[in-house]
């Protein structure tokens, strides 16, 4: 019977849950719908200022509730203890730049920034430029970029199988090791607990998933060159390698910036490779799974707002600059 009560108490408590949440929605879309009325029956001077506030004021309202107020009182908690009931100023900070544990952290987030956004926008360039010389190119296309449907998560676990070792006594599973014992090497390494191997055997994983959205960024943007740019070319002697360097990249230069820089973004958030395959053990720990160990293992919520806002202000930039150069290609458009 108390196994029964505790049941029923689950059920009721997931349905009133459940009934609020539905009560929260229906009250927003209601309000919703009591503004575009009263937009629409607005006449004379009202009406230019009301269509803005009704067509801004949600998005603006989600804007401040979803993204600015848990920005501020990150910044805020940051400068806090563990349990945020003693103010410490800047040492939470002081601990993130002078403690060498964090500073291997930020050494491989740094390996991450650099090595898996130039492998995934360097190979879905070359891809880019292979497929559009190929017969049936959207098959091919599809095929590199589905793993862009998998999350980073099942992704994750697909490279787990592919990095599995055993006994060299024993049957291998993992079609990594397999193919080290067919070359002839005996006794391949267990590749998770080999550092610093272990770190780039992880960036691959991201540089399979990031590859296919590259490579069709990019294809578009090459086939967007002008016929006449490329045949000027070629007459004036350009061919292959020559081609490429000084007239399908200077052509495409906005766009692989782009790409490159969202591709990093992704990867300064990489938090679900990490957290799957190794836990952040074994030398691979990245700024985005320590804070959330530091705030949600270790119960330290002021050292892991301080790593909140530390890889805010590392995105920041990027983000910046990725506005900038979007708005530059549509000024040249």
């Amino acid at each position: 019977m108390p196994t029964a009560s505790l049941a029923d108490s689950a059920w009721t408590d997931a349905i009133t849950k459940l009934g609020n949440s539905f009560g929260a929605v229906a009250i927003f879309l209601g309000i919703l719908l009591v503004v575009f009325f009263a937009a629409g029956r607005a006449t004379g001077r009202l009406t230019r200022p009301l269509a803005i506030g009704v067509f801004l004021g949600p998005a603006v309202l989600l804007l401040i509730v979803g993204l600015v107020a848990p920005l501020v009182r990150t910044v805020y908690l940051s400068f806090y203890n563990d349990d945020s009931t003693r103010f410490l100023g800047g040492k939470n900070y002081g601990w993130a730049l002078t403690t060498d544990s964090i500073h291997q952290v930020l050494l491989n987030t740094l390996l991450w920034l650099v090595f898996a956004p130039l492998a995934a926008t360097g190979l879905g360039l070359v891809l880019a430029l292979l497929v559009e010389r190929m017969r049936y190119q959207a098959l091919y296309k599809s095929l590199i970029f589905m793993p862009m449907a998998v999350s980073l998560v099942g992704a994750s676990i697909i490279w787990k199988f592919v990095y599995e070792t055993r006994d060299s006594s024993q049957q291998q599973v993992g079609l990594l090791s397999q193919l080290a014992i067919s070359l002839g090497w005996r006794h391949p390494p267990n590749w998770i607990l080999s550092h610093p191997l272990n770190n780039f055997l992880l960036m691959a994983v991201m540089v399979w998933v990031q590859t296919g959205f590259a490579m069709v960024v990019l294809s578009a943007a090459i086939k967007a060159i002008p016929d006449e740019v490329t045949e000027a070319a070629r007459l004036d002697g350009a061919r292959g390698l020559k081609l490429f360097w000084f007239v399908t990249v200077p052509m495409i230069r906005t766009t692989l910036v782009v790409v490159l820089t969202t591709v990093m973004i992704t990867t300064l958030k990489a938090f679900d490779i990490v957290r799957t395959m190794t836990g952040g053990n074994f030398g691979t720990q990245v700024l985005a799974n320590e804070m959330y160990s530091q705030s949600f293992v270790q119960f330290n919520v002021g050292r892991g707002s301080a790593l909140a806002v530390i890889l805010f202000l590392a995105v920041l930039p990027l983000v910046a600059y990725n506005i900038v150069q979007l708005r530059k290609e549509r000024e040249t458009r």
